[in-house]
């Protein structure tokens, strides 16, 4: 089915002019008007157009600017490119597209010599005044383009390598034309609209940077290259790199302006090598500028994506390199500097906490001033899970691709729809038992509970001894996802995949096991498989992840990732400044308290809708049940067993109403024998009005973090630096979110059925 469409407004016949801003407009032509979307095929769509038009498909070629920026043309070539117009345009009913039909055609007059690949200039080709008008010599002319006539009657040159420079020409001889030849092989058409980027002497040009970037386009335009002779902030003098060119440039500041004016320039062009097409003037700062609006909307734009399309647009050959530090600055000027976001930390923090009252942010330094951590816990999250959550929460970390690297830990709540709340995290350089620590001794002094809490965490990194110190009297139920991955990792035996998912099975559903003897008879049948897996998980302190024998509430969550959903957005923006990410992420929690805060306003049930169908699952089950009444406050419950519920407690034999917090099937039976309804007997937490109090409260945005000039400068003030962990040459590893397989395939030989090898690498002797 069709997702996104459009109208393509499709223009030919007319040309572009040069506004005084450097945008560009369509003047003249036709238009017609076709409907497309994210579906059409570049083929059908290019044969349209060349249809309506009657025109040569072979010679045209289609174009259309990004929005908010008529600067840059950006060429459809395929399908691909087609759908990233469609997308650009997806917020607009209209897109304009230019069909340019790829002729070679005559210049409008200039002053001004014309593209490199034809070998002729103004100069050249100009007519000598004295001249006798009788013959024709030693004319250049580009012989792959024959057809081409010279607009004015040329009849008389005589040496042109004697020919002055300047031409002052009289109003009754007609100017010749600099001769355009542009291969679409070797000189690719976005460059021709930097042809008169440099118009000559007197040309204006507010600042050094606007000229240098000027020059930069007009000698891409024309396929030379240039070299500095005098280059700083009020003169630039430049010359070709061609050895023994004439050509030359020089532009000072005017004076008592910061204008920069061409004072001089000599535009003939005597040398004869080879057309420029490798990026010797395509700098790093020119590649940001022209991939920056790209980059805005597809924020993985490839640097050989990047190297591809310049030279398709520009007909100019960039390294991988040169590609990727242009990517690196356009992303630096979009999102704004790494340096600049750590120094500006004291303010954001302070920031953070004046404009959410209630909020904690603060961050810590080395002995160096380098960047090691900051803790970030808004208002809206500590209130709302003070509230409206379960006193459980799940620690969980996330690896942060920036330029610096890092690490983001997590502290999430479960709401009362067992959705992922998010209370606190924090950056760190690196993920280690002092940083865990030191997160939970934030965490701890922005909750200010005394109610135990339930952990659930890796036991590793710390963690076991980091939560039974700061949080006394609390539960920490191990990860079984990591527990798991700890038994693959340190089983020493030969085991098969299949051997191995059994375990890891088994493993599950004695974590899962309400009562002892269930737990006992999954590790008994791991027990016959590998004694050793067996005294692995004896030892691994089963009261701290087997429901069996796991004091705390957890409402039978086994896994700390519960929150990676949520935090993804790290891992989907594209390497962001520290600010940047804090911001990103604030937005999201904004996002998500509207979005539940709109969807419970609906609710007109008791319970939140998830807690609503485990309950009717279980009232299902009632009508099979027998209840024996007795004279105190505990019942027998037959069905397929026999059960005790002690009604007084919340307390069933089965260990269900422990587990998920809400009465099991038994207890809504006896509920129902007594006369009481079973939301009585529900926790607070699964209410919607607990949920409605847990996204009560909003996060308000965080002015800008640039740091407003202050005349009194206080000397304490913080200087923060970047953190020296700076990221390896390479190509980064990435962590997928989200449960992965704990076992990987072993190989197994086909000619001797042996583990840990295949058939060409086997030593068996046939």
């Amino acid at each position: 089915m069709a997702g996104t469409r459009i109208i393509a407004i499709c223009q030919s016949g007319g040309g572009f002019e040069t506004d005084e801003d450097g945008s560009l407009s369509y003047q003249g032509g036709e238009a017609h008007a076709i409907d497309i979307d994210d579906q059409v095929k570049f083929d059908d769509f290019k044969n349209e157009v060349a249809e309506m038009f009657n025109c040569n498909i072979n010679s045209m070629s289609i174009k259309y600017f990004l929005p908010g920026n008529r600067k840059t043309l950006i060429t459809i070539s395929n399908d691909k490119d087609l759908r990233r117009m469609v997308k650009f345009h997806g917020n607009s009913a209209t897109a304009d597209m230019y069909i340019i039909m790829e002729e070679v055609v005559a210049q409008e007059v200039s002053n001004m010599p014309g593209s490199r690949s034809s070998r002729t200039t103004l100069s050249e080709a100009a007519v000598s005044v004295d001249a006798p008008l009788d013959v024709v010599d030693d004319i250049v002319v580009d012989t792959t383009h024959p057809d081409i006539p010279l607009i004015a009657p040329l009849n008389v040159i005589t040496d042109i390598n004697h020919i002055e420079p300047h031409v002052d020409m009289q109003s009754d001889v007609s100017p010749i034309l600099p001769l355009i030849c542009f291969d679409s092989e070797k000189h690719a058409k976005g460059a021709q609209q930097w042809q008169n980027a440099i118009t000559g002497e007197g040309q204006r040009f507010s600042s050094v940077h606007e000229f240098r970037e000027a020059l930069r386009k007009y000698a891409i335009a024309h396929q030379f290259a240039f070299k500095y002779k005098k280059n700083d902030s009020h003169r630039v003098t430049v010359k070709c790199k061609a050895e023994g060119c004439p050509w030359r440039i020089h532009a000072s500041r005017l004076s008592t302006t910061q204008l920069i004016c061409i004072k001089k320039m000599n535009p003939t062009h005597t040398c004869e090598g080879a057309v420029v097409t490798t990026g010797h003037q395509a700098t790093r700062s020119w590649v940001a500028s022209i991939i920056k609006e790209k980059l805005r909307v597809f924020p993985d734009y490839k640097p050989k994506d990047i190297v591809n399309d310049i030279k398709q647009e520009f007909g100019i050959q960039l390294n991988y390199f040169q590609a990727w530090r242009g990517k690196e600055i356009a992303k630096e000027q979009l999102q704004g500097s790494y340096k600049e976001a750590y120094s500006q930390l004291p303010y954001f923090c302070k920031q953070i906490m004046e404009t959410n009252p209630g909020s904690l942010a603060t961050f810590t330094t080395k002995e160096d001033s380098s960047f090691h951590r900051l803790f970030v816990s808004f208002h809206a999250s500590l209130f709302g899970f003070q509230q409206g959550c379960r006193p459980l929460l799940f620690l969980d970390s996330l690896p942060i691709k920036s330029k610096y690297q890092g690490t983001l830990l997590s502290a999430t709540a479960a709401d009362g729809n067992d959705a992922a709340f998010p209370v606190a995290f924090a950056v760190v350089d690196v993920e280690s038992n002092d940083n865990w620590h030191w997160f939970l001794l934030q965490l701890k002094s922005a909750l200010s509970t005394s109610i135990p809490l339930t952990f659930i965490a890796d036991r590793q990194k710390g963690l076991r001894e980091s939560i039974s110190e700061v949080f006394e009297g609390s539960y920490h139920g191990f990860c079984l996802r990591y527990l798991a991955e700890e038994l693959i990792k340190d089983l020493k035996g030969q085991f098969s995949h299949e051997v191995k998912r059994l375990m890891v099975e088994d493993l599950y559903t004695a974590a899962y096991g309400a009562r002892p003897e269930n737990f006992e008879q999954c590790i008994d049948s791991i027990k016959s498989i590998s004694s050793e897996a067996y005294n692995w998980i004896i030892q691994s302190e089963p009261q701290n992840w087997a429901n069996a024998y796991f004091q705390g509430a957890r409402y039978n969550h086994m896994a700390s990732n519960f929150g990676a959903h949520f935090y993804s957005c790290v891992s989907d923006t594209q390497e962001l400044p520290i600010t940047q990410l804090v911001d990103v992420i604030r937005g999201k929690m904004v996002e998500l308290i509207c979005t539940r805060r709109a969807e419970s306003s609906r609710w007109l049930s008791k319970l939140t809708p998830s807690m609503e169908e485990k309950l009717k699952k279980e009232s299902v089950k009632v009508h099979s049940l027998q209840v024996l009444v007795p004279a105190g406050r505990t019942f027998e419950v037959r069905g397929e067993s026999v059960e005790i519920v002690d009604i007084d407690r919340w307390d069933c034999s089965c260990k269900g109403w422990q587990l998920t917090g809400l009465p099991c099937s038994h207890a809504i039976a006896v509920i129902s024998c007594i006369g009481q309804s079973p939301y009585d007997y529900c926790p607070r937490y699964f209410t919607t009005e607990s949920y409605t109090l847990t996204y009560s409260e909003s996060v308000h945005p965080i002015p800008s973090s640039e740091i407003p000039v202050e005349k009194d400068v206080c000397p304490a003030t913080v200087t923060v630096t970047p953190p020296f962990n700076r990221r390896p040459p390479g190509r980064p590893t990435t962590k997928k979110v989200g449960s992965q397989d704990m076992v990987k395939r072993q190989l197994q030989c086909s000619r001797c059925k042996g583990l840990g090898h295949n058939k060409s690498t086997c030593k068996e002797v046939l």
